[in-house]
């Protein structure tokens, strides 16, 4: 039976679309049928950081009752299934949020994972993302503002019926974690469920448009975004070690193979 994460944040530039992105990502690395869904239709940049932004058929397109959902899905990095939306003005003003309940509902079949990309803030388009998620993860940053307005999302999530299983603190220092996550769960009310540090190495997988763990996966994002891709899926993380080892040898074989011709 499928599992339908939401990713939200109370404030943009928290690094949610990433989050969504990458942790997808691992999970369909792991050997899982994940697919990742920009429900941000006003202000959608999933697509845009993957190079789909001039795919045929967005989630706009079904949100106007013009495709079917199926028709909108596109093979991600790493085997993940992407849904981008649009982003034009136009698509956004014929989209109708309310319809996002009906399309998931023809989606989840055949998935392990379902992560959805939710508006930053609160809005209107947010509600439905928030209301139908098996679980409301909360990607927030060690600053006042995003956890001031982290707080907000919190409560609206829990107002509209859905189930807050905990934050990512993103970009977080490398100095005191433990002394983060004690603050962060007090202030939140929600246990923290990781801790992905700053990363130069973010910015530079986004540029050429491929997630960081796929583009850089030894870096310390990548291997922070692992453990809570196995935390979420109930994956071992020794399955994580053997398959870090094959993806060694894999590269250390083309390596060979590419110097002998």
């Amino acid at each position: 039976m499928v599992r339908v994460f939401t990713f939200a944040s109370g404030k943009g530039g928290t690094g949610k679309t990433t989050m969504t992105i990458n942790l997808g990502t691992s999970l369909a690395k792991f050997g899982k049928r994940t697919c990742i869904i920009d429900a941000d239709i006003g202000m959608a940049n999933l697509g845009l950081s993957l190079g789909f932004e001039n795919v045929p058929v967005t989630l706009h397109d079904v949100l106007a009752g013009k495709a079917s959902i199926h028709d909108a899905i596109y093979e991600g990095p790493g085997g993940v299934q992407v849904i981008p939306s649009g982003i034009s003005l136009h698509g956004f003003q014929q989209s109708d949020p309310e319809r996002l309940r009906d399309v998931l509902k023809d989606l989840t079949e055949g998935l392990d994972f379902l992560l959805i990309d939710a508006p930053a803030g609160i809005s209107r388009d947010g509600v439905v993302p928030l209301a139908v998620a098996d679980d409301v993860i909360l990607v927030v940053n060690p600053e006042l503002s995003a956890i001031v307005d982290a707080m907000k999302t919190k409560i609206l999530a829990e107002v509209v019926g859905g189930h807050v299983r905990g934050a990512i603190v993103n970009r977080a220092s490398s100095e005191g974690a433990a002394t983060v996550t004690q603050k962060m769960e007090k202030v939140l009310g929600t246990r923290v469920i990781g801790l992905v540090p700053e990363d130069p190495n973010v910015r530079k997988a986004a540029s050429a448009k491929v997630p960081v763990v796929i583009k850089y996966p030894t870096s310390g994002s990548s291997v922070a975004i692992r453990r809570i891709a196995a935390g979420l899926g109930g994956i071992s993380l020794d399955k994580e070690t053997v398959e870090s080892k094959y993806n060694f040898i894999d590269r250390f074989t083309k390596a060979i193979f590419r110097g002998k011709r």
